[in-house]
């Protein structure tokens, strides 16, 4: 019986370390690497590479923005339309599908939510223009985007380190 002492002790040991480290992993999940900023913004702080990757991402968004806003207002609705849905498809889920992990981490809960409901709401978009929905409706979903952009941009602001 004096063997399995020293078992269950490594068990126990193990267990700890295991809640312990996952308890620190979802802490970096939900706060990520940020730090309060002098102008109220909440600071993210990432490599270099990691800041590229995501003012790209957002030049992108952007970019998809204005293909739909352009497409919408092409007077040819049926090409008009083609270019808009495209636009809208490119900015959606699976733009965000190569999700780096340790990016992942650093970035706070509410910006991850953020970005991936902007990315649903894209797919969606283009669902709606697809299914020939008003102008109006088109631009009202593309306002509650942009509207979740602006929110991003006056809560964080990524700076490296």
């Amino acid at each position: 019986m004096p063997s399995s002492t020293p078992s269950k002790n490594l068990c126990r040991i193990a267990l700890v370390i295991w809640i312990v480290s996952a308890g620190i992993v979802g802490w970096l999940f939900i706060k990520g690497k940020t730090t309060p900023s002098a102008d109220g913004r909440t600071t993210v702080l990432l490599a270099p590479a990691e800041r590229a990757f995501i003012l790209t991402e957002m030049r992108q968004l952007l970019q998809a923005v204005h293909g739909i806003v352009t497409g919408m207002s092409d007077p040819d609705q049926t090409q008009g339309r083609a270019q808009a849905a495209a636009a809208a498809r490119s900015a959606g889920m699976e733009m965000a599908a190569d999700g780096n992990p340790a990016l992942m981490l650093k970035l706070p809960l509410p910006m991850k939510q953020l970005g991936m409901s902007v990315h649903r709401d894209f797919d969606e978009l283009a669902d709606t223009i697809n299914n020939e929905a008003t102008s109006q409706d088109i631009l009202q979903r593309l306002s509650n985007i942009t509207t979740r952009c602006l929110a991003c941009h006056e809560t964080y602001q990524l700076k490296e380190g």
